[in-house]
């Protein structure tokens, strides 16, 4: 998979000197535009996008410095913390997680329901926690 298309007006990825800052990405997959309901394949979907989006700039997860978490439900933080933290390694990039009404979908909004979506910010060498 190539660099996951964004719908203009926006950018996948896009760099200012060392940082790269990565749009928002949930868990659809790309080629079928579908979702699973389930939070956990949900979760562990939007870090393979991820993976692909950072793997374009040649960086990976190791390299995230910063997250925001997007849920559109809070009952889901704890399955999608355990993902997270599975998926991510020490030091963990600093994060904040906020609820939201709900996220841009692709397709017909019956065809997707995306439950989870994470930005990110990322370093070309990754910078120890303080």
């Amino acid at each position: 998979m190539t660099n996951p298309p964004a719908t203009p007006p926006y950018t996948s990825i896009r760099q200012a000197g060392d940082l790269y800052f990565i749009s928002g990405v949930i868990g659809m997959d790309m080629a079928t535009k579908a979702a699973s309901d389930d939070i956990t394949a949900q979760t562990a979907k939007v870090f393979e996008n991820m993976t692909e989006v950072l793997s374009t700039a040649g960086l990976s997860l190791d390299d995230i410095i910063k997250t925001t978490v997007f849920l559109t439900d809070m009952g889901d933080f704890g399955t999608m913390n355990a993902v997270y933290g599975e998926t991510l390694k020490k030091p963990y990039p600093a994060r904040s997680t906020v609820a939201v009404r709900e996220l841009p979908r692709s397709g017909k909004p019956d065809e997707l329901v995306a439950k989870y979506g994470i930005d990110a910010t990322a370093i070309v060498k990754a910078v120890k926690a303080l």
